[in-house]
């Protein structure tokens, strides 16, 4: 490297040596590297003419060529390290340690060189210039002794001793980095001759460093850090090496001990079954290794705990995992398979997100990587969305890959993202594109093992030729070499190319063209044989290939001439081929003429038809109805429609079993659409089956217009009520779902009047009064007992009735709860009348919460409704029941609250939440979450800081599932807890981008009374417990103010912070009734119907009420100025403490110390005032705390104990 240099800076000064030989070069060492002086100078040459100069500089190239091709064989034959260190000039360099002559050691001796026109003397048998070199040295030393005037060759000869310089300099830090770089070694020529076999083990990232570096970084702050999920977007072209970019995170994850699952979405293949099917390669993977060691032991144990007996429901989509898990845990088979499709849809999401997290943590990080997210289903989508939001995943990195050039705004892709963005979470969109003229040239190198600067004509042509689109660059190099182009020469044991004739060689500006064009000139057997494998999609095996090729020759070894050729991959030992790449598969497509392409498709779906069994038939219906279908246009017989019809029944029902539902709907509107206008009449089985289904599938998908608009001619055209009844019921969900109540409400009425059951539309009071009456006296005499004895409900007619009973408890809810008492009567009645279900359960619960709120107060008989709906539950569907969250939000949240301490509910709460998301039924276990945690703060007095850093988390899981109310109800709960920790955090902001004022117009403008209610109560207990009495009055006041506008009142029960309103309702007239001003009798009036109140559920329950009816009677008495207020204070304190309410013991403490500042009792009142302080203290309202130190400060120097 030394001497190439040396002989640069001579030429850079126009001067030429002329007599370039060993004996005449000095190497002298120098900071680890070596200088080369050339001694003589007699015979340079300073050249004025460039014409000149060039003929006396290619003198001195092949001059240097000689040297270096003595040099390097007398430095071992051509070994890595020796020929590395001798292009260095290295101390292996002729074994120099001082300055010397450079000097040529053989078999014979030292031998000189001193001619540079005169042939290097051999012994034995002449051999070419560079052989035995590894092949990058030895294309050096044939470029720079190719004849100049060889003008074919001349094109690959160096050009400059500059050029011999860079390139000496690449080889020496291609050789510090790649210790077994193929480059530096001789070729195998029996199997790398081929540029496809030098591509094939090539990783081909050339010219990505900078997106490299974005996916590191990401990497390392998601397992180093692991606080939350992080994401990154690759966009770009098709061929521009995205996949080959994320698969450059393989290694570094591996080091870290992570785990890395892919998956790969196809335009022909079902986009809902992909991520199942990565996770499924994992555990199969797993499952192959082994399964014993400790990571994936612990990984079982994680599993378990995440996701529990529910596990089981993916074991139909994961069938790996059932394998994975059945030696750690032993899971009901039947758990799950009768749930709704609309609830099932949400549980697969949900158990995909816990099962992620589970194989995620510090120890194993994970990165899930999907790529062609451009062809992603909604529920895919969906489920990404939910990975970014979920608070318990950590150490967890999805990259996505996408095509940039077929997403736009209006894609459904965007719009996913868009909702990711909105909720607050921040991903990196990396842009990959063409790679540049120096990384193709870079790529060239490597691939040919040539010099950089002997490549670079080819790859300046070939960059402008592909544009840089690596696999653009990758299959033209292959044609290239197929067509004679570029062929590896044994005579000169280097690569070798046809310039000019690449240079005009014609092609196509697109890869895809390109390949078709390139497979055009294969023989008619490949062809054919491409042609089939193309319509079979991403992914087959041997026998479908096999069965699909009968009557079709393609050869004995089509397969492996195609793995050969790089057309096909297989897939370990599975037996299974997927295209290189779906460019690949799709210019395999193009050779089918485009007006052949149906009768094609056609002519394989029947070929496969007619050549399978009846017991093979569900292993080959996807590729056999995926064909027919593309074909269908073609077919005219009514009686070979029908038979599609019936096919794709079969695959729409088979794929609607493994919970694919996208997919499910596509066949099933498939085999619909081949319905005859007779059908209903001559295959009337086959076409009620196909419309159950299909409103099954489609109300599973929540495609609500589509399943409206299927029902109308099965509604019209089915043979009896009974044929109608799946899809009234499918039509009244998706109603209910979509919002439609009153719709939903109409349907349901007219079922029931069909099935014996007839509700009024309009209820009067003295029709409700009748029903009161009615299913009073249907439960006269009826124990508990005798109720959990009833007979079960077997009448067909009558069950159906149950089930749209339930359907309108739902939807009255809010908008008609009159008929919503009604429809409770009538579940009660005919339970007692005709037998229990598990609707009943749900029947006596919601009765139960009725008698609680009724003006009769009737407690003991809403807690024994309570108690029969939580055993009856139980005796029906097992503990792990899919209405068991209803149950208990009904029992826990709306009964048990005026008997049982409500510290006794919260774990209840808890466990409806679990179930309800193992279940799918989001929305009432988020309901239960809600409830705790306003049971938990408000009424129970929990710890504000550890409770606010639970809540933050459960807001996010309530946005992850897009239940807007959950969200919005657990976010007035974290932000009155910061408002007590007396932080300056506005979770409104932080989550919806609105201060709580805004929020306050946004509930009113758009007529959300419950949420306007929810947060003028926070806000009146917030501003009470700080002392701001006249914002909490007049928060007080909307609240009355809504209640009195309110239309639509709620009537079948009231939750726990009904009690804690009412409590500071009275606290806060009892302060305003003391002012004594105009409005006192107002405010008298107020706190006297908070104390009968409190009187009567102390009654129900004094652990829960006793100590807030005392201190509301001790401030009425302190009104009042009666003496027996000191007692009842003394009474509110104990009993707050004994039964675990810290906050309002403190409350009370303060109240009495406010009272005894009254009666100038200072010490006394020091003392509570000091006791107030640790109770707040403890409960974590610091702002609370700073309020009563105040006091104290004030307070202490006017005390006896002070002075």
């Amino acid at each position: 490297m030394a001497i190439s240099k040396t002989l640069s800076q001579f030429h850079q000064c126009s001067v030429t040596y002329n007599s370039l030989s060993p004996e005449n070069i000095v190497l002298t060492p120098l900071e680890g590297d070596y200088v080369a002086k050339f001694i003589d100078l007699s015979d340079a040459v300073i050249c004025n003419d460039e014409q000149t100069f060039k003929e006396m500089m290619a003198v001195d190239l092949t001059s240097l060529g000689l040297i270096f091709d003595q040099l390097f064989k007398a430095e071992g034959g051509g070994g890595e390290a020796s020929s590395a260190a001798a292009a260095a000039g290295g101390d292996n360099a002729g074994g120099l340690t001082n300055s010397r002559r450079v000097s040529i050691v053989s078999d014979g001796g030292e031998e000189e060189v001193s001619d540079h026109n005169r042939n290097v003397r051999k012994r034995g048998k002449q051999r070419a210039p560079g052989e035995g070199l590894p092949l990058y040295l030895g294309a050096m030393i044939s470029a720079l002794l190719i004849n100049g005037d060889d003008n074919d060759a001349s094109q690959l000869r160096y050009k400059s001793a500059n050029d011999v310089y860079e390139d000496l300099k690449a080889m020496v830090a291609h050789s510090s980095s790649h210790h077994q770089s193929s480059s530096l070694k001789e070729a195998d020529f029996d199997n790398d001759v081929t540029i496809h076999s030098r591509l094939k083990s090539k990783d081909l990232f050339y010219g990505r460093q900078v997106q490299m570096s974005m996916i590191l970084h990401l990497l390392q702050s998601s397992t180093m850090l692991g606080d939350q999920p992080m994401m990154a977007l690759i966009a770009g072209y098709p061929g521009t090496g995205k996949s080959t970019l994320v698969n450059q995170v393989k290694k570094p994850l591996a080091d870290k001990n992570g785990f890395f699952i892919e998956g790969k979405f196809d335009v022909s293949v079902r986009p809902d079954k992909v991520l199942a099917s990565a996770l499924d390669s994992f555990f199969a993977s797993i499952n192959a290794s082994n399964a014993g060691q400790n990571t994936y032991m612990s990984m079982r144990w994680r599993i378990n705990d995440a996701v529990g007996s529910g596990v089981s429901c993916l074991f139909d989509v994961i069938p790996s995992l059932r394998k994975f898990m059945t030696d750690s845990t032993e899971v009901d088979r039947t758990e799950g398979r009768n749930i709704g499709g609309n609830l099932m849809g949400q549980r697969l999401k949900y158990m995909f997100c816990k099962l992620i997290g589970a194989i995620s943590c510090r120890s194993t990080p994970l990165v899930l990587v999907l790529d062609d997210l451009q062809w992603a289903d909604k529920m895919t989508l969906e489920v990404i969305r939910m990975l970014m939001i979920d608070p318990d995943i950590h150490y967890f990195l999805f990259l996505g890959c996408y095509r940039e050039n077929e997403v736009n705004e209006s894609h459904m892709l965007s719009a996913n993202l868009n909702d990711i963005r909105e909720q607050g979470i921040n991903f990196m969109t990396i842009k990959v594109g063409a790679i540049e003229k120096e990384s193709v040239n870079a790529l060239i190198s490597d691939v040919l093992c040539l010099p950089p600067s002997l490549c670079r004509p080819l790859s300046t042509v070939v960059h402008q030729k592909t544009g840089g689109i690596i696999m653009f660059v990758r299959r033209l190099l292959i044609s290239l070499n197929d067509e004679g182009l570029v062929w590896y020469s044994l005579s000169s044991h280097r690569w070798m190319f046809d310039l000019q004739k690449i240079e005009v060689k014609e092609m196509s500006e697109d890869v895809v063209k390109h390949m078709t064009e390139h497979m055009s000139r294969l023989p008619k057997k490949m062809q054919m044989g491409l042609k089939l494998c193309a319509c079979l999609g991403p992914k087959f095996d041997t026998a479908i290939v096999e069965k699909v090729q009968r009557g079709a020759n393609i050869g004995d070894n089509f397969l492996e001439s195609c793995v050969d050729d790089g057309f096909l991959q297989i897939k370990g030992d599975s037996g299974f081929y997927t295209w290189a790449h779906d460019q690949v598969q799709q210019a395999a497509y193009e050779l089918i003429p485009l007006q052949q392409r149906e009768k094609f498709h056609l002519l394989i779906g029947s070929r496969l038809f007619l050549s399978t069994s009846s017991a093979e038939i569900d292993k080959f219906i996807f590729y056999i109805v995926d064909n027919m279908n593309r074909g269908v246009t073609l077919v005219d017989n009514p009686q070979q429609k029908y038979e599609m019809a019936e096919l794709n029944l079969r695959a729409g029902e088979k794929i609607l079993e493994r919970h694919s539902f996208q997919s499910s709907v596509k066949y099933l509107m498939a085999g619909i659409a081949l319905l005859e206008n007779d059908s209903w009449e001559k295959k009337y089985g086959l076409t009620i089956r196909l419309h159950d289904a299909a409103s099954e599938a489609l109300c599973a998908t929540g495609d609500f217009p589509k399943l409206t608009a299927l029902a109308e001619k099965p509604l019209i055209y089915a043979r009896c009520f009974q044929d109608k009844l799946n899809i009234y019921n499918n039509l009244v969900r998706a109603l209910s779902s979509s919002g439609e109540n009153e719709e939903c409400i109409s349907r349901c009425v007219s079922v029931l009047s069909q099935l014996g059951e007839f509700l009024p539309k309009h209820i009067t009071p003295d029709i409700y009064r009748e029903e009161v009456a009615k299913v009073k006296q249907a439960l006269i005499g009826q124990s508990k007992q005798d109720l959990l004895s009833l007979p079960v409900m077997t009448e067909a007619k009558k069950l159906t009735a149950m089930r749209f009973l339930n359907h309108m408890l739902i939807a009255t809810y809010s908008t008609n709860p009159p008929l919503n008492l009604l429809v409770v009567f009538r579940m009660v009645r005919m339970t007692v009348d005709f037998g229990v279900c598990n609707i009943s359960a749900v029947g006596f619960a919601c009765y139960g919460a009725w008698l609680a709120s009724s003006p009769n107060d009737e407690y003991e008989g809403a807690f024994t409704m309570g108690r029969v709906a939580s055993d009856l539950m139980k005796k029906l569907c097992g503990a792990e029941a899919e209405i068991l969250p209803r149950i208990y939000l009904l029992i826990y949240g709306m009964i048990n609250i005026y008997k049982e301490p409500w510290q006794a509910s919260l774990c209840k709460y808890s466990e409806a939440f679990d179930a309800g998301m193992i279940s799918g039924d989001t929305e009432y276990a988020l309901s239960n979450i809600t409830l705790y945690y306003m049971l938990s703060l408000f009424n129970c007095g929990s710890n504000l800081k550890e409770t606010s850093q639970s809540l933050h988390k459960f807001v996010k899981r309530a946005l992850q599932y897009q239940h807007q109310t959950a969200a919005r109800t657990l976010a007035i709960s974290e932000q009155m807890a910061y408002d007590l920790m007396g932080l300056k955090k506005n979770c409104y902001e932080a989550h919806f981008g609105l201060d709580e004022e805004a929020l306050k117009n946004f509930f009113v403008r758009n007529k959300l009374a419950n949420m306007a209610r929810n947060l003028y109560q926070k806000i009146k207990y917030v501003t009470y417990m700080c002392g701001d009495m006249d914002a909490a009055a007049k928060h007080y006041d909307l609240q009355e103010e809504l209640n009195a506008n309110c239309s639509v009142q709620a009537t079948t029960g009231r939750t726990s912070f009904f009690f804690i309103s009412t409590f500071i309702d009275g606290l806060i007239g009892l302060y305003f009734a003391r002012k004594h001003r105009e409005d006192e009798a107002k405010w008298t009036h107020v706190a006297e119907k908070a104390i009968e109140l409190m009187k009567k559920w102390t009654d129900s329950s004094s652990w829960n009420c006793a100590n807030k009816l005392y201190l509301l009677q001790a401030e009425y008495f302190f009104l009042q100025n009666d003496e027996r207020a000191y007692a009842c204070y003394r009474a509110s304190i104990t009993k707050a403490r004994e039964h675990k309410f810290n906050h309002e013991e403190g409350l009370a403490h303060e109240k009495l110390a406010t009272y005894l500042l009254y009666k100038n009792q200072h010490d006394e009142a020091l003392q509570h005032f000091q006791n107030a302080k640790k109770c707040y203290a403890t409960w974590g309202a610091n702002v609370l705390v700073q309020r009563v130190e105040k006091a104290i400060t004030i307070l202490s120097p006017l005390c006896v104990g002070s002075i």
